[in-house]
């Protein structure tokens, strides 16, 4: 399955993307409408368990999964890059 690595922007503690967003952003879906219409579905997963809240606030150190493709959401660092990716899950 292909990993894509998505950076929030802002201030680490508070930051966080809907999950309709997070789709479209990393090209899951072609649209946010097209993101809702996957949550809807059934076909997303956010750590391991189907999510059915179309913009659910997804944060740093979580895992979505949709159309084969996962995920990992991590903070950035305060030099403005990408912090590294977590450990995977064993």
């Amino acid at each position: 399955m292909p990993t894509i690595e998505f950076a929030l922007r802002g201030d680490a503690a508070d930051a966080a993307i809907a999950l309709c967003d997070l789709l479209k952003l990393t090209g899951v879906a072609d649209s946010g409408g097209q993101g809702k219409a996957l949550v809807a579905a059934g076909e997303v997963r956010v750590d391991g368990r189907p999510e059915s809240r179309k913009t659910a606030k997804i944060r740093a150190g979580q895992v979505v999964e949709c159309r084969g493709t996962r995920i990992r959401v991590n903070a950035r660092t305060g030099d403005g890059e990408p912090s590294p990716p977590l450990p995977s899950p064993s």
